[in-house]
């Protein structure tokens, strides 16, 4: 395990974002060999600064990785907020789409999403102030209310949204960690997708 506890020397840098290039280089490794086994002098080669250089926005190597958690949650909350706006206002289109776009982010970035919804303790704090800001279940409870034309967000709007999100959520950790080979079995996501909703958003 590294650590940046000691002062840097003054450096001179001609990157446009230092910061911003190491929270990228972070996220590569974490991407290719996970957050337990990424290595912060790899991410400063990369970024093409010296190992001094985090110094200057990190206090230790958990900061960096809860920089990649913050940026990784932030791209996901966005993504799921503009994917439904091709569809019109409450219809199960909106519901498929945040479904599609869900399983998306975790094929695209595995080990990101892991970053996000693992167990890292160290990142419990970032995480939590994170969440109570963007918390994608939030715009599914919504989409779920417009379709039952609800004012607020009841129980069973609760209810609904939890089941379609534990859904997505449980089938992007079966793609991303190859546990289950669907296509073997004959899933169809898209249509998986399609009769979630259908039937979790079925008049009781």
């Amino acid at each position: 395990m590294e650590n940046l506890k000691n002062p840097l020397k003054k450096e001179r840098y001609h990157h446009g974002d230092l910061r911003a290039q190491l929270v990228e280089a972070t996220r590569q490794l974490v991407e290719e060999v996970g957050p337990d086994h990424f290595s912060v002098s790899e991410a400063c080669r990369r970024a093409g600064v010296s190992t001094a250089a985090p110094y200057r926005h990190f206090k230790a190597k958990d900061d960096m990785l809860a920089a990649v958690l913050a940026d990784g949650m932030q791209r996901h909350f966005e993504e799921m907020r503009v994917c439904v706006e091709e569809y019109p206002p409450a219809t199960l289109d909106r519901i498929r789409a945040l479904g599609r776009t869900y399983v998306g982010f975790a094929q695209r970035e595995p080990g990101v999403f892991r970053l996000i919804f693992g167990s890292r303790s160290e990142l419990d704090e970032a995480k939590a102030a994170l969440i109570g800001e963007k918390r994608p279940l939030e715009i599914v409870e919504k989409e779920v209310a417009a379709i039952l034309k609800r004012e607020e967000i009841d129980e069973d709007v609760i209810r609904r949204a939890f089941l379609l999100w534990t859904f997505v959520h449980g089938l992007s950790f079966l793609l991303i960690d190859k546990k289950q080979k669907l296509d073997s079995m004959g899933v169809d996501i898209e249509a998986a997708l399609e009769e979630v909703a259908v039937r979790v958003m079925q008049e009781d």
